[in-house]
């Protein structure tokens, strides 16, 4: 059989609008796919759908279909997306009523069942995270485009496997190498060359990144390619950063399946081409995760600009001032933050300058809102030497909290809905198992003591971190054997509590990927209540990786 090519047009709700067309015009296609939701794009849905409850869905995904699914019907390509977000039947219609205006002929499905708001009273949504076989049924009774609301990101890609190679359930084998294929192709550019801990090494145009797309095989074996001209790069290290990428241990559970990343082996199998191979299966959980959202209170911020001399004592006097005016109405979170930014003897005012941060949070606006205006305004003339502001606080602006919780498989009715409305029941998994942490695997031989020299760990390792709820993972890998060797007894959990002293007093746990060449530490609660709620200065851990790459440590000069 034939291998099945799935590309990806979208990472997020704001990716780049043109990629679905350049995806279509770019090189053969069977299937587009667009991921679209986030845990963040769940609540900016939810307060959309409360003004407007026919709302709820991504309202960019239409525009992109309006000048491409005539080339998607012509060429042939089928075209899944999560656009749906909160309203998957009211995306479908929308898609129907653009394709009468517009004067292509499709037939549009859409799956449903993963909305369990009503279980959640208090939640802005709450949504279980459907897996690939409700995609799979819409695809098999002919549909052109699949819409669904929340499902994995990997569903996207499984949906169509199984619906194109016949697979079953309990092919788990197959399933978890479409599931590591989906997770690469998820994220968009970043298996092509963005965000890439290597981007400076040159010799690639990393300006514009291509999309990628996986050329997937009966067996669940892959190969992650991008269409040719396209700029960015595809090889094991952009591969090996994506499969790190917001992933934990050895397994990566699903609804359809769970996937052993252990097993994974990459090989490049030509310019811009990575062989995917290996890859073991196991029941999934018996349980499906159900991300829930809701207004956590309202938040502001105002950041004081500290210039010149006596940086910390201009610090103190500002946190003295304003805790004399809190002391009248005192917000229930209050969060400063100093950021060193200035240099001695600067040339630029702006590089003479620190930044000290003021967050408060309060479940009334007013504590927030003018209260803090007022305290912040009325120091112009009567703190610090110097003293502005970067802009004036505002009134105070909602945040939320995201929270994940479980529910049983076969307490959720998943629903393929057909283009003609008629409604296919989608059964749970039969088989499931229960997770047990994967024994960590032994370690190679310690490198052979040598002289070292103090360097940035990035010199040797690659990284990529992110955010899952209020945890952050931090993938590093390396490229050869011999740093391998070192890294797998260097960097442990407590010289990365080390290296990254904001986590000190957090639970870290390591992974050891040995055939990533790879470790990967969840640190658990250092964002707080998720990326809403803005709990720190990278709220969503992105740059947590490049942080520690920053930092200095005794490296062998083999390796430099």
């Amino acid at each position: 059989m034939t291998a099945l090519r799935i590309g990806n047009a979208s990472g997020f709700y704001g990716d780049r609008f043109d990629a679905m067309r350049e995806m279509l015009t770019g090189g053969e296609l069977d299937v587009l796919t667009g991921d679209y939701l986030a845990e963040l794009t769940m609540l900016i849905l939810g307060r959309d759908r409360l003004k407007d409850p026919s709302a709820g869905y991504a309202r960019t995904f239409l525009r992109q279909l309006e000048e491409s699914l005539g080339l998607a019907r012509e060429r042939g390509v089928r075209i899944v997306t999560n656009a749906g977000g909160l309203n998957p039947a009211a995306l479908a219609d929308a898609v129907r009523k653009l394709a009468d205006r517009i004067g292509v002929p499709v037939r549009v499905a859409h799956v449903e069942g993963d909305d369990l708001t009503d279980r959640y009273p208090g939640s802005l949504t709450a949504h279980a995270y459907l897996g690939g076989f409700g995609i799979a049924a819409c695809l098999r009774e002919g549909a052109d485009v699949v819409v669904t609301g929340r499902v994995t990101d990997a569903a996207l890609v499984t949906g169509p496997a199984v619906a194109h190679f016949g697979w079953g359930p309990g092919e788990y084998d197959r399933l978890a190498g479409a599931v590591v294929a989906g997770h690469v192709l998820e994220c968009g550019a970043q298996a092509t060359g963005g965000n890439y801990a290597f981007f400076a090494e040159g010799g690639r145009d990393l300006g514009r990144p291509g999309f990628p797309l996986a050329e997937l095989h009966e067996d669940g074996s892959c190969v992650i390619t991008k269409h040719p001209g396209t700029g960015g790069l595809v090889d094991v290290g952009t591969v090996t950063a994506q499969l790190l990428y917001e992933t934990g241990g050895a397994r990566y559970p699903g609804p359809d399946v769970t996937a052993r990343l252990d097993t994974v082996r990459l090989t490049q199998d030509g310019p811009d081409r990575v062989r995917i191979t290996g890859v073991r299966g196991e029941a999934p959980p018996p349980t499906l995760k159900v991300g829930r959202s809701r207004l956590g209170g309202f938040r502001n911020e105002v950041v004081f600009v500290l210039t010149g001399l006596d940086i910390e004592a201009k610090a103190e006097l500002v946190r003295e001032q304003m805790a004399d005016a809190f002391a009248k109405s005192r917000p229930s979170e209050v969060r400063w933050e100093l950021a060193r930014t200035d240099r001695p003897d600067a040339d630029s005012e702006e590089e003479a300058s620190a930044l000290l941060r003021l967050v408060v949070r309060d479940f009334e606006q007013g504590v927030v809102g003018r209260a803090l205006s007022g305290a912040a305004v009325e120091l112009a003339l009567a703190s610090y030497p110097g003293f502005h502001v970067l802009a004036p606080p505002g009134k105070g602006s909602p945040y939320g909290v995201f929270e994940a919780s479980h529910v049983p498989q076969d307490e959720v009715a998943q629903l393929a809905v057909l283009d003609d409305g008629h409604r296919i029941p989608v059964a749970p998994a039969a088989d499931t198992l229960v997770l047990d942490e994967v024994p960590q695997p032994p370690l190679p031989a310690p490198l052979p003591a040598g002289p070292t020299r103090r360097a940035p760990l990035g010199l040797v390792a690659g990284a990529r971190s992110g955010d899952k709820g209020g945890d952050a993972n931090v993938g590093l890998w390396v490229r050869t054997d011999e740093a391998w060797r070192w890294l797998a007894h260097t960097l442990t959990v407590e010289r990365l509590r080390e290296l990254l002293p904001e986590i000190r007093e957090l639970t870290v746990t390591r992974h050891v990927l040995p055939r990533l060449r790879a470790l990967n530490f969840v640190v658990e609660g250092i964002l707080g209540a998720g990326v809403a709620a803005q709990h720190r200065f990278d709220p969503q851990a992105k740059a947590l990786g490049e942080w520690l790459r920053s930092r200095h440590l005794d490296i062998p000069e083999a390796l430099l």
